[in-house]
């Protein structure tokens, strides 16, 4: 029971910092925009998909698919990020 309790709240720890971390990446973005607050999102997502298509020549598409990939990639890294901190503060022995 105890070693159960313990994953469950790396996965909360986890999933806290990956919420947190991606709200404060699109809040990065969005500053000095004169956009609404729900459509910081899309915004953030479509400028670093224009970006990568500017920047690169891809096709529209694949510039898309890596902008969403870029966004799964650091939300998983942010998701290791937070459960592995919370390991490390409340380690038991």
């Amino acid at each position: 029971m105890y070693k159960r309790d313990e994953m469950t709240n790396r996965k909360i720890a986890g999933i806290i910092t990956a919420i947190i971390g991606l709200c404060a990446i699109i809040a990065f973005f969005n500053d000095g925009m004169n956009t609404p607050l729900l459509s910081w999102p899309l915004e953030a997502y479509l400028g670093v998909a224009f970006t990568i298509g500017w920047l690169t020549n891809l096709p529209t598409f694949l510039a898309y698919l890596i902008a969403a990939l870029i966004f799964v990639l650091i939300a998983v890294a942010l998701y290791k990020l937070g459960s592995w901190l919370y390991g490390v503060v409340f380690k038991r022995s």
